[in-house]
């Protein structure tokens, strides 16, 4: 029997956490062989490693990273030398606070393709993981270094932290317009690590862009800021890059809590690949990323943790010196 969880993952196509990945490869026994995914278990292995779990950090070997970049860059993503023009960047100084002015919930409740923004990205991890190009979606949060993303917990850490990942901002068909970045170090709560808790499904994680030392990812996108206290109900707007879409997806309607420790949204169609898209409440107020309870939701809902004092001292701790 199908769990109900899992199946409502598989349906969705939610970016679930590695045991789904290691059931759909020992289906592929059956369709391929033993020596098959043996190799696609190696693979995942290979891009694992133990870091810090009783702290929840792993500092990335800078040569893997750059090996991760170049493996992004040959045929799967391509650079420009100037980003556009017409961008509205979708963080700090970014025009009128929707909370007050126009917003208006999606009508139907679906979500639907949106431009693509410079501060909200696709997360890669090329080298035969069993993910597509594209697994999970990362925002560019505002921090002291200017070098931080956020993102789901379980797009980054699921038996070991993933060492082959890569963020493209702005990501639009095939094209990384803000450059290829790459983490010098992954935060995720203690208890994430330990037992995958959805109320901790929330990672941070400092980027560099090989090739361009010094250049910091904040001033070439902008940033949201993280708010540890926001009251909901709330207006508020998701985002993120389904697996198999060139450009990422939006919907809009009242956030609400779901307990004391998530917060749900209502709007169908978010699949695969969203997970660590931004929850937004305003142009520049980042109150959640997806994922959380049920992986981040089912057919007609999307949830995140809720940020409080936990993502509060994981964000303190990622941005120390």
């Amino acid at each position: 029997m199908v769990d109900k969880v899992d199946e409502r993952q598989r349906q969705r196509g939610r970016a679930a956490p590695r045991g789904s990945v290691v059931v759909g490869l020992l289906c592929t026994v059956v369709l391929a062989g033993v020596g098959y995914v043996a190799w696609e278990l190696r693979g995942i292995a290979a891009n694992r490693a133990d870091g810090d779990a009783a702290q929840g950090v792993y500092q990335q070997d800078p040569e893997r990273a750059d090996k991760t970049a170049a493996a992004v860059l040959d045929g799967i993503v391509r650079e420009v030398t100037e980003p556009p023009t017409d961008d509205k960047a979708f963080g700090a100084g970014s025009g009128a606070d929707w909370r007050y002015a126009g917003w208006q919930p999606s009508d139907p409740l679906e979500a639907r393709p949106a431009p693509a923004e410079p501060a909200v990205g696709a997360l890669f991890s090329p080298g035969g993981d069993g993910d597509p190009d594209h697994h999970c979606s990362a925002v560019v949060v505002h921090s002291p270094r200017g070098d931080l993303i956020a993102t789901a917990a379980h797009c980054v850490y699921g038996g070991g932290f993933r060492t082959n990942l890569a963020f493209a901002p702005g990501y639009r068909d095939g094209v990384a317009p803000y450059g290829i970045w790459v983490p010098t170090r992954i935060d995720v709560d203690p208890r994430w690590a330990q037992d995958q808790d959805p109320d901790h499904d929330v990672a941070l994680v400092r980027l560099r862009r090989p090739g361009y030392p010094g250049q910091r990812l904040e001033d070439v996108t902008g940033a949201l800021t993280m708010d540890f206290g926001t009251e909901l109900p709330a207006p508020a707007r998701l985002m993120g890059y389904p697996n198999y879409a060139e450009q990422p997806l939006e919907c809009r309607n009242t956030a609400v809590p779901a307990g004391p420790t998530q917060v749900r949204l209502d709007c169908a169609d978010v699949p695969n690949g969203t997970s660590g898209g931004p929850v937004t409440t305003g142009r520049s107020t980042l109150i959640g990323v997806i994922g959380g309870r049920d992986g981040g939701g089912d057919e007609e809902t999307s949830y995140s943790v809720r940020f409080g004092d936990g993502v509060r001292a994981l964000y303190e701790r990622s941005t120390k010196p």
